[in-house]
């Protein structure tokens, strides 16, 4: 049945009957595929618990997850603020509740004036542009404030005190932000203006009295999850109707492949040279950023038989294994589809220190995905702003972002191709789709051009290497990033 039939008013509907009512559009959005996200926020005994148990009680245990977010560990405090929550986000047509979220962590913060990886504010704007994010890709967002008075809360944490099972829960920490109860009220206030969004609206609930807030939370599930279900049904979903965004300026000092000349080479003896000499700085380099708790992420991206995987090997081969990890990117699967697309990339972001290689990387969405259909136009053309972001957030936590594109022309392509073909030790590395891919070329240099415009910007610049000769192409990608370190350090 779906919910074009279901007209009764919300307000009308008894307790019992919303519960009903959540848990039939709970398998609805599984039906569906759609997915969405709890935020449950509030001060020390505001109720989140109760509340969250209230708002579950009626849902199928198996589709979705609750989960609470403590004070980050060591290997959370190794990884961009935001790490830890793009890895949680909900699947197509599974719930999350996150008692507790992002939001905890930015009002400690506010109050301390402080945050480790950039600004109060900056970590605002990523905030906003994350959940962005999330509701372009479909995600329906709640955001609950649970409001407690100062006068109910200090009752509620001295009974809790008072009961030897549950003192524990009643922390230092909370009996301080009790104390500054106004001095948290103020950044409250702050932080819900600043990201009280026309998609992901803040609903503040006074919980003195549970009873009546449960009901309201109940009431605001079922009514905006209602509206989202029947857009769904009529067809609207999100980025199939969508307009397509301002498109992303273009930097004006971006590179060019029209300005490349790829009949630079390297003799075999200076490149002898030249490599010992530069992996011996790129391994002594690795030392220094794994001390001072740097991230390096490099990307490589470039056409088919470019050289990526040889020019990956001499980055690495001096390199001590326990520093870096390189991914390499396919096609993506079922679980990762029934993710946002940035949503794998995000769970691979190097610890403080380390060095990840992607072989491949999220610029598929904008050259694969743009010039093979397998997703919108509005989607595509989003993307570039989403990915800016990423990588900005990135850049705000200290980390080291290059980004390689390998050029090589039709000739050498072909060349490389037939050199494949007659070889049994490298014929696996050509497959149809390297032809068929081949036969799209001037649509993938048009899509390349148009990525390196959008996204070449002051933290996490393009560099663009002549590959006709590999020798060259090692040594120049080996040299970007020695002085990427450098300059950074």
């Amino acid at each position: 049945m779906g919910v074009k039939e279901k007209v009764v008013s919300i307000d009308k509907l008894s307790f019992d009957e919303l519960e009903l009512e959540l848990g039939a559009l709970q398998r609805r959005c599984r039906e569906l595929g759609i997915p969405v996200l709890v935020v449950m926020e509030g001060l020390s005994a505001a109720g989140k618990g109760t509340m969250i148990n209230s708002i579950t009680l009626p849902l199928d245990p198996r589709w979705f997850k609750v989960t609470c977010i403590a004070a980050p560990n060591d290997d959370e405090r190794m990884r961009p603020f935001l790490w830890r929550f793009w890895r949680r986000i909900p699947a197509a047509g599974r719930l999350a509740i996150f008692d507790r979220s992002w939001y905890r962590a930015l009002l400690d913060y506010q109050v301390q004036d402080e945050m480790e990886g950039g600004s109060v504010e900056k970590v605002l704007g990523d905030v906003r542009a994350f959940e962005r994010q999330l509701i372009d890709a479909g995600i329906v967002i709640f955001k609950f404030w649970l409001q407690v008075s100062k006068k109910e809360q200090k009752k509620r944490l001295e009974k809790l005190q008072s009961n030897p099972a549950t003192s524990w829960r009643v922390s230092q920490e909370a009996i301080e932000r009790h104390w500054k109860y106004y001095e948290y009220q103020k950044s409250v206030d702050h932080m819900i203006k600043q990201t009280d969004c026309p998609d992901a609206l803040w609903k503040i609930v006074q919980t003195d009295t549970m009873g009546d807030a449960s009901l309201e939370v109940l009431r605001h599930l079922v009514e905006t999850l209602r509206d989202h279900v029947l857009l769904w049904e009529e067809g609207h979903k999100p980025g199939s109707s969508v307009p397509a965004e301002k498109e992303m300026p273009s930097s004006k000092d971006a590179p060019s492949l029209r300005d490349l000349d790829l009949s630079q080479s390297l003799d075999k003896k200076e490149y002898a040279k030249l490599l010992v000499k530069r992996q011996r700085q790129a391994r002594d380099l690795e030392h220094e950023i794994y001390r001072r708790r740097i991230p390096v992420v490099i990307v490589y991206e470039g056409w088919d038989a470019a050289g990526k995987g040889g020019n990956i090997r001499r980055l690495t081969q001096n390199l001590d294994p326990r520093g870096y990890e390189v991914i390499p990117i396919s096609a993506p699967n079922e679980v990762e589809k029934s993710h946002h697309y940035l949503w794998r990339f995000w769970s691979d972001f190097p610890k403080a220190g380390h060095i990840t290689i992607f072989d491949r990387s999220w610029y598929g969405r904008v050259m694969v995905e743009r010039v093979e259909g397998f997703c919108s136009e509005a989607d595509w053309k989003r993307a570039y702003r989403e990915i800016n972001e990423m990588e900005e957030n990135f850049h705000h936590f200290g980390a080291i972002v290059v980004k390689f594109w390998l050029q090589i022309d039709p000739h050498e392509q072909l060349r490389r191709f037939r050199a494949r073909e007659n070889n049994p030790t490298k014929r696996w590395k050509l497959n149809d789709e390297d032809w068929r891919n081949r036969e799209k070329w001037p649509q993938y240099e048009e899509a390349v051009e148009e990525m390196v415009r959008r996204t070449h910007t002051d933290w996490a610049p393009w560099t663009l290497v002549e590959s006709n000769c590999k020798r060259h192409a090692r040594i120049k990608t080996l040299d970007t990033v020695i002085a990427s370190i450098e300059k950074k350090l």
